[in-house]
């Protein structure tokens, strides 16, 4: 499974690149207003930071506004991937954008249905939010199985992009199932590594190295 980073932050791209857990990033306009920086400027900054995709969301809601847009943000760099919303134009430009050779991440995914039709429309990515699909009583797991079934009975090529995970557990059960990517925060990355006994190992190791008198270097 891919790991993409849910931020716009770079600082703490940079940081979890240096130790191998970055394939990609994802931002959207949420994440670019908390990081309080240049749309673009961040984009070209994070695109500089990995050689992975790096999912740019265009803001129109017509074809012909998302054109427009899509044509800046692919302009960044070659990793870009221009990010449109599950609509009937936002597919209509993921076919143009495709057709052209643009990465297209397809967002706001809730249903099997619709994960179908990006598929269809060539999008190199599809999205489905599991964590907003919990919090009013569905199921984001069963999506994501659903939509890797009928991935597989008709080997498309679109990657599930499993997004708003929320804990370590989305990850675990996300790849449990197969999806391709999976992108969360970087607090929910750092979770990850976190375990008691890891912990406590640590602590008793210490311990018994601090009795032995001994340094290293």
């Amino acid at each position: 499974m891919k790991f993409f980073v849910d931020t716009a932050d770079t600082a703490e791209i940079r940081d979890l690149a240096a130790s191998g857990l970055v394939d990609g990033v994802t931002t959207n306009p949420s994440l670019i207003h908390k990081a309080g920086r240049d749309f673009l400027e961040v984009v070209a900054e994070i695109c500089e930071i990995t050689d992975g995709p790096v999912s740019a969301e265009v803001v129109a809601l017509d074809f012909e506004g998302m054109m427009r847009e899509a044509e800046v943000v692919r302009k960044i760099a070659d990793n870009v991937a221009v990010k449109v919303p599950l609509t009937i134009d936002g597919l209509k430009a993921c076919k143009a954008l495709t057709d052209d050779g643009t990465m297209v991440n397809v967002t706001l995914c809730f249903s099997a249905n619709q994960a179908l039709l990006a598929a269809k429309a060539g999008a190199t990515f599809i999205s489905p939010f599991v964590g907003r699909h919990d919090d009013i009583g569905f199921d984001g797991m069963e999506l994501i199985s659903d939509i890797r079934l009928i991935y597989d009975n008709y080997d498309f090529e679109t990657e599930i992009l499993v997004a708003s995970v929320r804990h370590p557990i989305h990850i675990l059960e996300a790849a449990k199932i197969g999806a391709d990517v999976m992108t969360a925060p970087p607090a929910v990355i750092r979770q990850l590594v976190k375990h008691p006994l890891t912990d406590n190992g640590i602590k008793a190791f210490l311990a018994d190295w601090e009795k032995t008198g001994q340094s290293i270097g």
